[in-house]
């Protein structure tokens, strides 16, 4: 039910919006036209005798605030990323990183429909000639967890390419050094993509000195990488995601980020 309370609430909170260029994309199913009975009632809101009336009661509520971003650079149309925010962030511990970790097949399945579906629904925005920086970091961050799904050659085009243009628009972006040199060392470019990383960690990106420690294994180089994170260690105590790392390393695992993470919820894309 959480999935579904947090669509419901969306969709709701949009009724009104139509000043917006644009609303979020329907990503999981959720009813958004009215559901009429033969008379012409809508099932959503009137009862009709004979037909049984849905009751549910809801707990663990959890409501998502809106989140709006310019499309173009002139800030002339809106786009709702709530829910594209919201889905980045579950699948980000599962599919950021190549390769993928999740729970089952279905949950892998479920998540590759979802990204193709965000992709191609931001890839006009992202494609356009004044697109905003908001939106090519999100659309490189979706085509990015689709390289890394193998769901295409397109999506991994798309990745690279909308982030050598967020690196054009600022060169001194943490985060997109970070996702253009994870995106390139991950995929065996060890030495090029080091350099984004390295900047990366420059402007204070940990999850780059990770990375990096990730190509030093990847590159036969096992002492390095462990050497590497438990710098990092001492200098992120708290951090408990680098203390599993280190433990993978010690055991002989050669993928730092094959941590396991079962806390997905997703439906499929109607």
């Amino acid at each position: 039910m959480k999935t579904l309370f947090k669509i419901s609430v969306l969709t709701l909170s949009l009724v009104g919006m139509s000043a917006l260029a644009n609303v979020a994309p329907v990503l999981r199913g959720e009813i958004t036209k009215p559901v009429h009975h033969a008379n012409n009632a809508n099932l959503l809101t009137t009862p009709v005798a004979g037909v049984p009336s849905i009751r549910a009661s809801i707990s663990q509520v959890k409501t998502l605030p809106t989140i709006l971003i310019n499309a173009d650079k002139s800030g002339t149309t809106k786009l709702d990323v709530t829910l594209i925010d919201d889905l980045l962030d579950d699948l980000a511990p599962n599919a950021r990183h190549y390769p993928t970790n999740f729970p089952n097949r279905t949950a892998e399945h479920l998540a590759g429909q979802n990204i193709k579906h965000i992709s191609d629904w931001i890839e006009p925005y992202a494609n356009a000639k004044d697109a905003s920086l908001d939106v090519l970091i999100r659309a490189a961050k979706i085509n990015g967890m689709a390289r890394n799904l193998n769901i295409g050659d397109a999506y991994s085009l798309r990745a690279n390419n909308h982030m050598a243009k967020v690196l054009k628009l600022d060169p001194n972006h943490a985060e997109a050094n970070f996702l253009y040199g994870m995106m390139i060392s991950e995929a065996g470019g060890f030495s090029e993509g080091k350099k984004y990383l390295d900047k990366a960690v420059n402007l204070g990106y940990v999850e780059a000195e990770q990375s990096l420690a990730q190509a030093d294994l990847l590159s036969d180089k096992k002492d390095q990488a462990l050497s590497r994170l438990k710098a990092l260690q001492n200098k992120h105590p708290d951090n408990t995601q680098i203390t599993e790392q280190i433990k993978i390393v010690e055991n002989g695992g050669f993928y730092i980020w094959n941590i396991a993470n079962n806390q997905l919820n997703l439906k499929p894309v109607y």
